[in-house]
C-alpha cells in the first residue's frame, strides 16, 4: 500500500462569525422557498446551466473518493416519451394494487397518481445512476464503497444547485427502474437511483399545502 499524496488545504476561507451567521440564515431562507413541482413549463433551459449544476453535484464527498455516480441528461423528446411510457406502466401497477394501503394513504395529501406528463413536458430529465463497481483496465471488477450514501449526497447537492439557479425539480422513482438501463444504454454496473425532472415551473403551477418539521422535531442537541 502506497502512502497517500497530501496537498495543503489552500482554498478554504475562514469567515468572520457574523458573516457565517448571516450566510447560514440566508441559505436557510433560500432553501425554504424550494418546493417540489409537478407542473412544469416546456420553456427551454440553457445547457450550460445544467452543466454547472452537475459540476456542483460532482463535488460531493464519496466513499474512498470513488465518485460512484453517473448523470444521464435527457432532452431528446423521443427518449423522454419512452421513459414516460415505461414509468407510467410501472406506476399503474403501483397504484393499481402493488402499493400497500398505508403507502397510498401517505401519498394522498400529495395528490399523485399514475400519470406523469412532466416526464415529457420538462426540458430535462436527469437520470442518476449509482455505480456499484468499476472495471479495471484488465477487466476485473473494482468495488465501490458507500454507494447509496455517496449518490444520495451528490443528488442533494444537485437539487440545491438547481434551486439556487432559479429552476424547479422533482424526484421521481418508479419501481422497478431497470427499464432505464435499457432505454439509456447504461452498463450492468450501474443501477438507476432516481429521475430528477428539471425545468421552470408552469405559470399556473400548484403545490400541496404541506409544511415542514420544526428544528426541535428534526434535531437533538447534546451539550
Amino acid at each position: 500500500m502506497s502512502d497517500p499524496k497530501l496537498i495543503p488545504l489552500s482554498e478554504y476561507r475562514r469567515l468572520p462569525q457574523t458573516q457565517m451567521i448571516r450566510r447560514a440564515e440566508e441559505l436557510y431562507l433560500e432553501m425554504r422557498r424550494r418546493r417540489t413541482v409537478r407542473d412544469f413549463s416546456n420553456h427551454p433551459v440553457p445547457k450550460e446551466i445544467i452543466d454547472s449544476c452537475l459540476r456542483a453535484a460532482g463535488t460531493a464527498p464519496s466513499g474512498a473518493n470513488r465518485q460512484p455516480w453517473h448523470f444521464v441528461v435527457v432532452s431528446n423528446p423521443d427518449v423522454k416519451k419512452k421513459i414516460r411510457a415505461a414509468a407510467e406502466k410501472e406506476e399503474e401497477a403501483f397504484y393499481g394494487g402493488r402499493a400497500p394501503d398505508d403507502w397510498l394513504a401517505a401519498l394522498a395529501p400529495i395528490g399523485t397518481d399514475a400519470q406523469k406528463p412532466y416526464l415529457e413536458t420538462a426540458p430535462y430529465l436527469i437520470v442518476i445512476f449509482a455505480q456499484t463497481y468499476e472495471l479495471a483496465p484488465h477487466g476485473s471488477k473494482v468495488r465501490n464503497y458507500y454507494v447509496q450514501e455517496s449518490v444520495g449526497i451528490a443528488t442533494g447537492l444537485l437539487i440545491t444547485a438547481i434551486h439556487h439557479v432559479g429552476l424547479a425539480s422533482l424526484t421521481h422513482t418508479p419501481s422497478p427502474m431497470g427499464f432505464l438501463n435499457e432505454l439509456l444504454a447504461r452498463p450492468a454496473n450501474e443501477r438507476p437511483f432516481l429521475i430528477l425532472v428539471v425545468g421552470y415551473p408552469a405559470d399556473d403551477a400548484q403545490v400541496p399545502d404541506i409544511g415542514r418539521k420544526s428544528l426541535q422535531e428534526i434535531a437533538t442537541f447534546i451539550e
